[in-house]
């Protein structure tokens, strides 16, 4: 097929690894204006614009499809479809319309739960037992199109929003080519119970309230890795917590943020519930660090007390 693809991140290009290695002709992408990042703040080009480039593919920037050269650009490739994939831009209908096939979003959740920008860390917050891929026919509505294909996956114990992405992203890719290789496909509404919206994470979520259930705060601190990391604050320093578990039982009674224990086993601290071990930490500045190794370097006791959200 003559395609369109429009993506930006690292999930975006395992569908456009794929469908490129699958036969297809990808016309033009769309990706995101390069940002700056770094200590530099240099100019980075997205991993989907990379590997466009690498494969002899040409790309299209623009910063919004509003406009009407921009639009024109896309009307000229006369594309069979568009694939979009965590594309960052919102599709004006005059674009929808273009393909022959219109445009099909790869979407990473069981639609209509999870709708929106973070439908992976969501997931994961909320404790949901599975998620999957939606590959949808797109319109006007945010995800609200209906369902082409879909594939499910569960969430592992242990599965962070760094492992479920790669695991999605890899489902995403399969289905896609799949679907692409059966259009056109019986579109499948969306039900109109059980919608949820996956609002974008913010980096004001990622301090640990230690007042909630120890179960809950494990979920959070899967769900932030990589981004934006969960953290809490000792005598004035924020530390990043990138792996911990809860632990069944009370924590002796001890108040919210007390540490209960500290050794290689990892820092043991009470909650609102139970209690979470803390088991990889990071200091600001320095590497991320099993517990004991963390310990060496920084010298806790039990007793010393981490400060809640509000100061206290």
């Amino acid at each position: 097929m003559k395609l369109i693809f429009a993506g930006t991140p690292e999930f975006a290009a395992h569908a456009l690894r794929a469908i490129v290695a699958a036969g297809h002709q990808v016309e033009l992408v769309l990706t995101q204006p390069d940002r700056p990042s770094g200590r530099g703040m240099a100019l980075h080009p997205s991993p989907v614009k990379k590997l466009a480039l690498g494969s002899g593919i040409e790309v299209f920037q623009p910063p919004t499809l509003k406009d009407a050269a921009a639009r024109e650009r896309v009307r000229a490739v006369g594309a069979d479809a568009m694939v979009v994939a965590a594309y960052g831009l919102i599709l004006p209908q005059a674009v929808l319309d273009m393909p022959c096939f219109g445009c099909i979003n790869i979407h990473a959740s069981l639609l209509p739960r999870w709708r929106g920008a973070a439908p992976i860390q969501r997931a994961i917050l909320a404790g949901d037992a599975e998620t999957g891929v939606c590959i949808m026919q797109m319109e006007a509505g945010l995800d609200t199109g209906p369902v082409l294909l879909s594939g499910r996956l569960p969430i592992a114990a242990g599965d962070t929003a760094a492992t479920l992405h790669d695991a999605l992203a890899g489902l995403g890719a399969r289905l896609i080519v799949e679907a692409l290789g059966k259009l056109p496909l019986p579109p499948s509404p969306q039900p109109e119970s059980g919608v949820t919206y996956a609002a974008k994470i913010e980096k004001s979520e990622a301090a640990l309230d230690w007042r909630l259930p120890a179960a809950q705060l494990a979920r959070q601190v899967r769900a932030f890795n990589p981004f934006p990391g969960a953290t809490a604050v000792l005598d004035g320093s924020t530390i990043k917590v990138w792996q911990a578990e809860a632990e069944t039982g009370d924590a002796g009674h001890a108040a919210p943020g007390t540490i209960v224990s500290a050794d290689k086993h990892g820092i043991l601290v009470a909650c609102g519930e139970a209690a979470l071990r803390l088991n990889e930490l990071q200091k600001a500045g320095a590497r991320r660090l099993p517990a004991g190794q963390f310990l060496a370097g920084t010298a806790l006791q039990a007793g010393s007390a981490f400060i809640l959200p509000d100061g206290n």
